[in-house]
């Protein structure tokens, strides 16, 4: 490529940015440290060297490397997918991504098999672009990156929690014990490691920014007559790590079956009807869905939303708390769908 005059002066890393759509800086800038960019025949390693109209650059880009970890063939639940992205709906006791204890078996090594040669490189590698995640025992609605231009353009949302007017919106349902106070509410409470326990988060002074918009859906009684447990919507305006199951917990108003942030509230499981009881004791995790999922496409830029509903273990639950075992409620929001690509 040619450098243009309104080019003159710029870094290069920026210049190639601007001109390059299927790779984000941060890609390019690892190409650039090694050696894979020439100006005027001369190979340059420096980001932030100054370009002059009419230098010649080129740009060596390698295939993208084979992917690690391997594929695997693990059903998905496809929402929506085209060249850029892919929307699944994750069941639960799947992890997301390989880690100490889950070298396999995850969502990203699904992905790995089912896109196959449609991963163009994230960084130089075929792999899934991860820009959000959701615990083992989460289900509901993710989205993926398939190249470079799509997880820099996905990634910046999520950073930006869709602030500012965005169109990123992440709805979860969660069933809690006991009735909130008030219909609506916020609970903005910071969030960081547990102090005595590692592996779990709490709200401490000091910790990172979290917040979490909610509002009451449905509240169920108890066989004492007073309520026992609320379906609740949660819009999350920050992403921190367990931050719906650590603000609920906070608030005194835990998930039903969170072994880790309501253990003391198993108890009043007596409390619920009988097909309720038997719903909680055969769950096996937290009551906890992605059901809405909004974002701007990175790549055409066009808004897209999606809704998943309860799956079948969560609406047994809730069918046991309203004791309408053959109602199938409808929740509130609706799917906006895309345009085929």
């Amino acid at each position: 490529m040619t450098i243009a005059a309104a080019d003159n002066g710029a870094r290069l890393d920026r210049v190639l940015a601007a001109r390059i759509a299927g790779l984000s800086r941060t890609r390019l800038k690892a190409l650039i440290l090694g050696g894979a960019v020439t100006v005027g025949g001369r190979t340059i390693r420096d980001p932030g060297q100054r370009v002059n109209a009419g230098d010649q650059v080129a740009v060596a880009i390698p295939p993208a490397g084979e992917a690690e970890p391997q594929g695997e063939a693990i059903p998905l639940a496809v929402v929506y997918e085209d060249a850029d992205l892919i929307v699944i709906d994750k069941p639960k006791d799947l992890v997301v991504h390989p880690a100490a204890g889950h070298a396999g078996g995850t969502l990203v090594n699904a992905l790995i098999a089912h896109c196959g040669t449609s991963l163009s490189g994230i960084g130089g590698v075929r792999r899934p672009g991860i820009v959000h995640r959701l615990d083992k025992d989460t289900t509901g609605l993710l989205v993926v990156a398939k190249n470079d231009r799509a997880h820099h353009g996905l990634a910046a949302q999520f950073a930006g929690h869709g602030r500012g007017g965005g169109p990123l919106v992440r709805e979860y349902l969660a069933f809690v014990w006991g009735a909130l106070s008030r219909p609506r509410g916020t609970i903005e409470a910071p969030i960081d490691r547990h102090p005595h326990a590692r592996d779990k988060m709490a709200v401490r002074p000091g910790g990172r920014e979290a917040l979490t918009h909610w509002r009451v859906l449905e509240t169920y009684p108890g066989t004492d007559g007073k309520p026992a447990a609320s379906l609740v919507a949660c819009r999350l305006e920050t992403g921190r790590t367990h931050q719906i199951r650590v603000h609920l917990a906070h608030s005194g108003h835990p998930l039903l079956g969170d072994g880790v942030y309501g253990a003391g509230f198993k108890t009043k499981a007596a409390l619920l009807p009988a097909a309720a009881r038997a719903a909680l004791e055969s769950l096996g995790r937290q009551a906890l869905h992605a059901h809405i999922l909004g974002f701007e496409h990175p790549v055409t830029g066009e808004e897209m939303s999606f809704r998943s509903e309860l799956p079948s273990d969560l609406a047994r639950l809730r069918r046991g708390l309203s004791g309408a075992a053959g109602r199938r409620p409808t929740l509130a929001g609706k799917r906006k769908r895309p345009a085929k690509p």
